[in-house]
């Protein structure tokens, strides 16, 4: 890469921007899709004990929620300061914590309090980690005002954190069969016969190499995302981004992507509740 021209390289920076917005759309959805399974597989059980660890498990989130929210006005809106802009951000993701909740327990929409819970949490974090992201030298950065260094264990578990999450997310999605895959996607076993005629065909079938349950070209599309959002992370989303550069994952342009994020996830989690009741003709 050193010897490529440096206009092929503007060229990939502008590419790897739209492929990491799709794929921090791919870990939203898969997000929502685990807390949805997770309510499901629960309520499923049938039992009171179930029910109870429900109900624990959201008000341990709403806690958290609250808490968390309330260091976020400790760290990130200094007094004698001017701090419109942060204060926006941290009461409109209460606002929107609340939302979830009033949304999922409205009669007619069948929700729970467990999806809402979790995804106001992670809405929650993602403020933070945007208001984190801010520029060191920011006077409404009192985290890490003045900071012009990250300590190698902040890094280091800020990066192994990072990773862990890339990875997570593109094994997970490139190898589902259910969530993200391709339509013609080939399913394990669809050519099996339900009972093979004799054991000799048993054996046969045994030696017959069956189709993978997921996509190859839908695979590597999701790693080759994954690739351009930790690039995005360790440039600090642009090849100029200044005095910020020489930490990861600190600018402006990093704050707008977490707060994009976290307004994309709270559509995409209100839609998954509303669009049953606009479209009941379809299966959801």
């Amino acid at each position: 890469m050193f010897f490529v021209p440096n206009g092929v390289v503007s060229f990939a920076e502008s590419i790897s921007k739209f492929g990491s917005g799709l794929f921090l759309l791919v870990q939203v959805v898969l997000l929502l899709d685990f807390v949805h399974g997770w309510n499901e597989n629960w309520v499923a059980k049938d039992e009171q004990f179930w029910y109870m660890a429900l109900l624990v498990v959201s008000v341990v989130c709403y806690i958290g929620s609250f808490a968390f929210s309330g260091l976020l006005f400790h760290w990130f809106t200094p007094s004698g300061q001017d701090c419109g802009l942060n204060m926006f951000f941290i009461v409109s993701t209460l606002i929107l914590v609340f939302v979830f909740a009033i949304v999922a327990l409205h009669p007619k929409v069948n929700g729970s309090l467990l999806p809402a819970s979790v995804i106001g949490l992670y809405c929650t974090y993602l403020c933070y980690s945007g208001l984190s992201s801010e520029p060191r030298d920011y006077e409404c950065n009192g985290l890490h005002n003045h900071s012009k260094a990250m300590s190698t264990g902040s890094l280091t578990l800020g990066l192994c954190t990072t990773i862990l999450s890339v990875v997570y997310s593109a094994v997970r999605a490139g190898s589902s069969a259910t969530v993200l895959s391709a339509p013609d996607s080939p399913r394990a076993g669809a050519d099996k016969p339900l009972l093979p005629f004799s054991k000799a065909d048993e054996e046969e079938t045994k030696d017959v190499p069956k189709p993978v349950t997921y996509s190859y070209s839908f695979f590597h599309l999701i790693f080759s995302l994954a690739s351009m959002y930790s690039a995005m992370l360790l440039t600090g989303w642009s090849t100029s981004v200044g005095e910020s550069g020489k930490l990861v994952d600190v600018g402006w342009p990093s704050v707008w992507v977490r707060i994009a994020t976290q307004w994309a996830t709270a559509g995409l989690f209100i839609w998954s509740l509303v669009a049953p009741l606009l479209f009941p003709d379809r299966e959801f």
